[in-house]
């Protein structure tokens, strides 16, 4: 069995992150895994990218980052057609249109594809006339995408509802955020040195866009936090160049402090108190699953189905509405660092590891197609496909 995968680039994201450590999984299974990127822009490349084989087409207009998903429509059927995979791996809602578009242009010749649900399908943040009209396009995807996988087991009626599919079109694969490796790299020992009136040290990890809604949360610190206690934050966006401005307003912008990215930022959790999550909608949040790991304390919005099973009802972290100020607030003010379930917290991130992930990806596609994973019964990735180039 070939498994193509197709990515836009390397830029940050959750969703391209967790598909490129599967790639990298398949093949040190010995799967026959291409991969296929749009372009080699992104921080992500010298990361989780770093010496990963892939396959890109030649550069023959300037700004393609502007218009990603239309090259990626008009370059990708050629590298299916050459290199004859037998299942399309799309690892989230934002490749649902070229699922789309492939199997309405290539008809017959384009083969199953299983599309990772990686984002939250009821959209409530959003204007009732727009959940019509997405709830429409949902309704559209099922009619062409073969195979769905939700990230936790909320989200199977999520799915169902959304897409009005048979639960048999569905797989609940835990999403693979972690590994067995940073598990152990991320638990920190219990500290028992803490002084009640030590300040309290805040982390946020995520792209500064308006779906993670970075202002609420700076808002929420505002009138939550005591006066010695700070705020980092992890990441970059087209909100970076206000969101200082709003934290000087504010009167915390010396407590809070911009970071950009950085390479794998899971590793840096075990040196704070605890993760801040704002956002108005998400999947499965790989930072709380990372947060999990390291055993720090989680304060996020009740921002999809999927959160109160992953904090298991607020027994590993406090769970607030969507959009509210005054409740992330208290939240902050409540936050006592050392409470945390440390048996608990290291069971729950132990059912997301790319290792149970991995090998559960391959069983859906071979129930899919019928077909082995056996690397013997694998034909060789075919490398010097006509217009297109392999890079490292």
């Amino acid at each position: 069995m070939r498994v193509l995968t197709f990515l836009h680039s390397f830029e940050p994201g959750g969703v391209e992150r967790i598909a490129l450590r599967l790639v990298r999984r398949w093949r040190e299974q010995g799967i026959d895994a291409p991969l296929f990127m749009g372009r080699m822009d992104g921080a992500m490349v010298a990361d989780v990218g770093a010496d990963l084989a892939v396959i890109i087409p030649p550069r023959r207009w300037p700004g393609v980052a502007h218009w990603e998903t239309v090259w990626m429509m008009l370059t990708l059927p050629r590298v299916i057609r050459s290199l004859r995979p037998d299942v399309l791996f799309s690892a989230g809602n934002t490749y649902a249109v070229i699922c789309v578009f492939l199997k309405l242009w290539m008809r017959s010749d384009c083969p199953p594809i299983v599309a990772k649900v990686s984002n939250d399908l009821d959209r409530l943040d959003a204007p009732w006339l727009q959940r019509l009209v997405y709830r429409r396009w949902l309704r559209l995807q099922s009619r062409f995408i073969d195979h769905f996988v939700g990230m936790e087991e909320p989200m199977r009626d999520e799915i169902i509802e959304g897409m009005h599919i048979a639960a048999s079109r569905i797989s609940i694969i835990p999403d693979p955020a972690l590994s067995d490796h940073l598990i152990a790299r991320l638990r920190r020992p219990e500290r028992t040195d803490r002084l009640p009136n030590l300040h309290r040290h805040f982390v946020t990890v995520g792209r500064l866009v308006p779906q993670k809604n970075i202002a609420l949360m700076l808002r929420a610190f505002a009138n939550g936090s005591a006066p010695n206690d700070r705020l980092t934050i992890f990441g970059d966006g087209g909100g970076r160049a206000k969101l200082p401005a709003l934290a000087a307003r504010l009167g915390i912008a010396e407590r809070v402090e911009f970071r950009g990215y950085v390479v794998e930022p899971a590793a840096m959790l075990p040196t704070f108190d605890a993760l801040l999550l704002s956002s108005d909608y998400e999947g499965v949040p790989a930072v709380i699953l990372e947060a999990l790991a390291a055993n720090i304390a989680i304060v996020a919005t009740n921002c999809s189905r999927s959160m109160p099973a992953l904090l298991m009802g607020g027994k590993l972290g406090a769970l607030v509405e969507v959009g509210n100020v005054s409740d992330l607030a208290l939240a902050i003010s409540a936050v006592r660092p050392g409470s945390q379930n440390r048996e608990l917290s290291l069971s729950q991130a132990k059912r997301f590891t790319i290792e149970h992930a991995g090998d559960a990806y391959l069983a859906a596609m071979v129930s899919l197609t019928g077909l082995t994973t056996n690397a013997q019964d694998a034909m060789p990735v075919q490398r010097n496909i006509p217009d297109v180039a392999v890079s490292r």
